[in-house]
């Protein structure tokens, strides 16, 4: 009878995901644009884009430290991960992550990610072709991850993360939490999972380039007219997102994997969106992925995605894994990325 009710219990769930995430107003403002340290959310791993994004009940790799840090507490082995991405209008976004299984202890995990953009000059009013100095701009994330399994079935994690970002002589700073968790429901290969990203103060610009000389009263002669100040700049939120996910194996034979996953969105800088998304896996060294993006979301330029990846087996348990994503941004230029895996 169990077998019978598999497949309309999952489509009943992803009906709900769907159902949710979609039932706003869809004419209501998105909010695009109104917090800080936006490079947060750029998804992590090729495998997880390739899939759409849809990842929050799979997370059992090391990228899993970003989608939800839970999944990271049923590693077996050591896993390494770096990812080099040629962004959108030549931003160079760079990832590693490691994981340490500690057993019966949990597992241990540690990141760090870097956005950076080229040099470019410093033009004024008065000098539209440049002063002759350069500025740049970084943002940086870097953190702690720790998860445990709390029963044979249900996962706890959680990340803590130091988030900076810099332009020129001015920085803000925050720090904010990740919580995951991970349900192996016992009903044939359904996993649920849940994560909150980005739990964490807001940040504001400060520096030097904020300093300015101000004349109190400039119809007085003869009185200060360079007394020193410092302008205020507002304090922008981080990209709050609350993701919940349904994953099922449908195939897992030794030849043989096939998964399928569904996640529903809630940011607080954008309407509701679901992410679908697919694995095939042939004797656990070749992977075909794909899946779609932001489907309802207002104003998305995302969508198609694929990839895939090969896996190559080296000495005892460790092996080397080399994974490839494609991702549709409409009117913006595609992205294309690899991440490298390594397992020990």
């Amino acid at each position: 009878m169990w077998h019978e009710l598999k497949l309309p219990i999952l489509l009943a769930i992803i009906f709900s995901c769907l159902t949710v995430s979609t039932a706003g107003d869809t004419g209501r403002l998105t909010n695009v644009g109104t917090t800080a340290a936006s490079f947060l959310e750029v998804g992590i791993g090729s495998r997880a884009i390739a899939m759409g994004g849809a990842f929050v009940a799979v997370a059992n790799d090391a990228s899993g430290i970003y989608w939800n840090p839970a999944g990271i507490s049923r590693l077996r082995n050591g896993e390494f991960i770096f990812e080099h991405i040629d962004w959108l209008i030549d931003i160079s976004f760079n990832h590693v992550g490691a994981v340490i299984p500690l057993q019966r202890y949990g597992s241990l995990g540690a990141f760090v990610t870097s956005v950076t953009i080229p040099r470019m000059k410093v033009r004024t009013v008065e000098y539209a072709d440049g002063t002759g100095e350069y500025f740049n701009a970084s943002n940086l994330v870097f953190g702690l991850s720790y998860a445990k399994n709390l029963t044979d079935r249900f996962s706890l994690g959680m990340n803590v993360k130091y988030i900076s970002e810099r332009i020129w002589h001015e920085q803000a700073q925050s720090i904010a939490l990740d919580i995951g968790t991970l349900y192996h429901t016992g009903l044939g290969g359904l996993v649920i999972g849940a994560c909150i990203s980005n739990f964490g103060s807001s940040m504001q610009m400060d520096g030097s380039d904020l300093i300015i000389y101000h004349d109190t009263d400039p119809l007085i002669d003869g009185n200060n007219d360079r007394i020193m100040g410092k302008m205020l700049t507002d304090k922008w939120p981080i990209p709050l997102n609350m993701q919940f996910g349904v994953s099922y194996t449908f195939l897992n034979t030794k030849a043989t994997r096939l998964v399928m996953a569904v996640d529903a969105l809630h940011p607080i800088n954008n309407t509701e969106s679901v992410n679908t998304g697919f694995e095939w896996s042939l004797f656990n060294t070749l992977f075909i992925r794909g899946g779609y993006k932001a489907l309802g979301q207002q104003d998305s330029e995302e969508g198609l995605t694929l990839g895939g990846g090969l896996r190559y087996k080296l000495f005892g348990s460790s092996a080397i894994r080399v994974d490839y994503a494609y991702a549709d941004f409409g009117r913006l230029p595609d992205v294309q990325r690899f991440t490298l895996y390594l397992q020990f």
